[in-house]
């Protein structure tokens, strides 16, 4: 029996695996923030039956080859990096409610300035219509 922990997208899962004779039967559950040590510890004692539960009744699949071998330590780190260059920079609750505010403070003043800039336009358009008519009513 294996419990693999890892971040997906935005939330920490596990993954239960429980391998019997040539099948491995599999369950998924998500965590959410990163658990410590002592929170996983946890979350296992108070839910840890049911999850096994749940991993007997999992279809059974075959387990086939796994690779146990190491990855070459450059490449996992070049991976690593491009995946995390991928996903948004992630921190906490607030971090992330104030980057969305920022983001829209962005928006609302470009919309602004766009705003503006037709205004000061029509304006001058305006004043050198003005300026067009006054010079022919002096002819």
């Amino acid at each position: 029996m294996t419990l693999s922990i890892f971040f997906d997208g935005g939330f920490w899962v596990g993954v239960l695996e429980r391998a019997e004779d040539d099948r491995v039967r599999a369950v998924r559950f998500v965590l959410g923030p990163e658990p410590t040590g002592p929170e996983l510890y946890d979350y296992l004692l108070r839910h840890g039956v049911a999850l096994l539960e749940r991993s007997a009744s999992a279809p059974p699949v075959p387990a086939g080859e796994r690779a146990t071998g190491r990855a070459n330590p450059k490449r996992a780190a070049k991976l690593a990096a491009r995946a995390a260059a991928r996903l948004p920079a992630r921190g906490t609750a607030a971090q992330e409610a104030l980057r969305l505010e920022l983001e829209q403070h962005k928006s609302q003043a470009r919309a602004d300035r766009r705003a503006r800039r037709r205004e000061q336009a029509e304006h001058k358009r305006e004043v050198a219509r003005r300026k067009r008519i006054e010079r022919r009513r002096d002819r």
